[in-house]
């Protein structure tokens, strides 16, 4: 059966009932499934209903064709990975490099354990990357960071804050991306997140020091 056409890739609604609730965790964890096995190119909403159980009109409910139910597990993803980040990020009873130097361990380890769903998910991204609803998860990892260094450096200009946020941000998905394809031990692993946690806290550091410079001037 072919995927329903549809112009968006937002849910047709929200669950509001813990049978709803149950039913679109099912139809999420049968697309995982799914898209694990068959890849990207040969995942559709026939096979998910099929997997889950469920009618495909139940899943027409919720969801509006292929891409939106590939979005929703790729912006679950972004939202778990900014919520793990934020909770280091936010906690201010650490010294801010260590904090840091955290998230960025924290980070390069998830992108390991989850390498093979990433891969399926970044092969999908064609399907719903240039919807609206797509950039405002992404962004979330954004301002987590800005959040960071604007507590952390409340000398620093917000319009440098701002570059610099995104700047880090882009640095620890990309350099995470490369070391989750690389690494081959774990060791390995946690020496590359090392090197990118050293580049970062020292970046950290020079924005330290302009803005002391520039509060001094």
């Amino acid at each position: 059966m072919p995927d329903r056409p549809s112009l968006g890739i937002s849910k047709r609604k929200q669950p509001r009932q813990a049978r709803s609730s149950d039913l679109v965790a099912a139809i999420l964890e049968a697309a995982t499934q799914v898209l694990a096995e068959v890849g990207a190119e040969r995942f559709t909403t026939a096979r998910v209903a099929e997997r889950a159980g469920v009618s495909i009109g139940s899943l027409y409910q919720y969801f509006p064709n292929k891409a939106a139910i590939l979005f929703q597990l790729q912006s679950d993803e972004w939202r778990d990975t900014t919520a793990l980040l934020a909770g280091i990020l936010q906690d201010r009873t650490t010294m801010p490099g260590d904090r840091l130097r955290a998230a960025v361990h924290a980070f390069v380890r998830s992108e390991c354990a989850e390498a093979a769903m990433r891969r399926a998910l970044d092969a999908a991204a064609p399907a719903y990357r240039d919807a609206p609803e797509a950039a405002e998860p992404q962004l979330a990892g954004t301002q987590a960071f800005r959040d960071f260094l604007r507590e952390a450096l409340p000398a620093v200009p917000e319009a440098d804050l701002q570059v610099a946020g995104a700047i880090i941000a882009m640095t620890l998905g990309e350099v995470g991306e490369r070391i989750s394809e690389a690494a081959r031990t774990q060791a390995a692993v946690e020496a590359s997140a090392g090197a990118l946690a050293d580049m970062l806290c020292a970046y950290l550091d020079r924005l330290r020091s302009l803005g002391r410079a520039g509060a001094s001037s």
